[in-house]
């Protein structure tokens, strides 16, 4: 990509799936990734990858269910790096029940680690980029930023939120020369979607829906994030982009 991000970008949720390919992905473009994770044992095939591509990777662990955990995570960025170039935010937990019987410590933690959080770093180091006049910020939002799902009304809360969000802060930093922008992957081949895969009526159901005939692998999604971090979308600003094989053209 002649365009590709270069500089320094964190990634959250860097040590797997859609964050762990994107990560890799800004690295092969040019940037130096801060990959945060949950574990400094789970960023460590991400690190090998990333140095092997002959660009720094600086592992950073934290708890993003807390918010006092975010907040100290960017003023360490801060402090180590200045102010990034490209934030990607793909951390993101789910908990699956029926709403009558979803408990409230399920609901606090998926909206803490997926609206909460992003939206701290978000304002912590946004504002670093306002000040200088650029930056690139891609959330990861979902299918559900648009519908609304089964069993799982804690996550569908938290990505229409991170939809709006996303809007909300285009609206603010757009003339500021900050980009803001998000990602909603459809059907991904990922840990969080293993019971799914495993249930053999409800993955037929799903993919004989998807009109590109198969599910989204964490590449698929990564292409997609970094374009949005490059300088080729230097003009796009609030867009909520589905990345989704179709379904929901279906």
């Amino acid at each position: 990509m002649s365009a590709a991000p270069g500089g320094i970008a964190v990634v959250t949720g860097a040590s797997r799936g859609i964050g762990r390919a994107i990560a890799v992905r800004l690295a092969r473009g040019g940037a130096d990734v801060i990959g945060v994770g949950s574990s400094i044992e789970g960023l460590a095939d991400v690190a090998s990858e990333i140095r092997g591509l002959g660009r720094a990777f600086e592992p950073l662990v934290a708890d993003l269910a807390d918010p006092d955990a975010a907040l100290e995570l960017a003023g360490r960025i801060t402090d180590a790096h200045g102010t990034p170039d490209v934030l990607v935010q793909a951390a993101g937990i789910n908990r699956r029940s029926p709403a009558a019987e979803h408990a409230i410590a399920d609901w606090d933690d998926v909206i803490g680690v997926n609206l909460r959080s992003p939206f701290i770093l978000a304002r912590e180091l946004g504002r670093g980029m306002v000040e200088r006049g650029s930056g690139k910020i891609v959330f990861i939002a979902s299918l559900l930023s648009f519908q609304g799902g089964l069993t799982v009304p804690g996550y569908a809360a938290s990505k229409g939120g991170i939809a709006q969000l996303t809007k909300a802060l285009a609206n603010e930093w757009a003339a500021h020369g900050v980009n803001v922008n998000a990602v909603a992957p459809g059907y991904v081949a990922t840990d969080m979607n293993v019971a799914i895969q495993a249930d053999p009526v409800r993955h037929r159901q799903i993919s004989e829906r998807i009109p590109a005939g198969r599910w989204a692998t964490p590449d698929d999604i990564a292409g997609a994030a970094v374009f949005l971090a490059s300088n080729d979308a230097a003009y796009i600003h609030g867009v909520v982009l589905p990345v989704d094989g179709g379904w929901l053209g279906r």
